[in-house]
């Protein structure tokens, strides 16, 4: 029975397989044509025919910064008002009116003249009285200094002291010895003549020999004037004010005033 069955089975699907590619066409059984152009023209609009269940393309990624505008959270309907409205131009400075009086200028310091002067002529124990005094003014630092100046003694080869008609007969031997000398007058030793000046008291000795291998025999060696310092008050730069309280310390200026220091500072 099973024999017969598969024997069947196979006879259809020949049978079938011999209709479907028209090998029975010439006994009247041919399969239906699919491609007629009948069906053809029947189609409406073949082109625009789109699966209803196709599957749906890959979503593109889209930028950085629509992910952040997305996370941000939506304004209020008042926010986003107030944002959109345009922001209103600046306001233009009101024109001065012609009535307004105009801001004067701030007023400028005054212009403050200082000088430079001096008092010279100060001995040590002056200097001394001068140099306590000064810093009571309240001066500025390093308005004023003191400077001293230091002078040798001075030696000469003396005549002396003569009177009147004694002095005019030794001023005839000295010219007639062809001696150079000078007249003293002040005291000590005025009045008198020196024959020579000097630095020292050994150069005087030596200028004693001189006059005295030439027929002088009266004359010596004197000292005309000792070592000494002399102190000069200096100011720099002060101003009138100044001045005046400089002048004004009275004894301690020692009879001294103040002289320009003819533009030297």
């Amino acid at each position: 029975m099973l024999r017969w069955v598969v024997g069947l089975l196979l006879v259809a699907n020949g049978v079938y397989y011999a209709w479907t590619q028209g090998h029975l066409a010439p006994l009247g059984f041919a399969p239906t044509e699919q491609r007629e152009p009948e069906r053809m023209a029947g189609q409406i609009q073949p082109d625009v025919l789109h699966l209803l269940n196709a599957p749906r393309p890959a979503d593109a990624p889209q930028p950085s910064a629509a992910a952040d505008s997305a996370l941000a959270p939506v304004p209020s309907s008042g926010a986003a008002t107030a944002s959109a409205a345009p922001a209103p131009p600046d306001e233009a400075p009101l024109p001065a009116s012609p009535g307004d009086p105009t801001p004067a200028p701030p007023p400028l310091s005054p212009t403050v003249t200082t000088a430079c002067w001096l008092a010279s002529g100060f001995d040590e124990t002056e200097a001394d009285a001068l140099r306590r005094a000064l810093p009571r003014l309240g001066l500025p630092k390093g308005s004023w200094r003191l400077e001293e100046s230091r002078s040798g003694g001075r030696w000469v080869v003396y005549m002396g002291r003569y009177n009147d008609d004694l002095m005019e007969r030794k001023k005839e031997e000295l010219r007639d010895l062809k001696i150079e000398f000078r007249t003293l007058t002040a005291p000590p030793l005025g009045p008198g003549l020196a024959l020579g000046t000097f630095s020292s008291e050994d150069a005087a000795e030596q200028g004693l020999k001189n006059v005295t291998n030439k027929g002088v025999r009266s004359a010596r060696v004197a000292q005309e004037r000792d070592p000494s310092i002399s102190v000069t008050l200096r100011l720099p730069s002060i101003t009138s004010d100044e001045r005046a309280a400089v002048q004004s310390l009275g004894s301690a200026l020692a009879g001294k005033t103040l002289r320009s220091c003819g533009g030297g500072g």
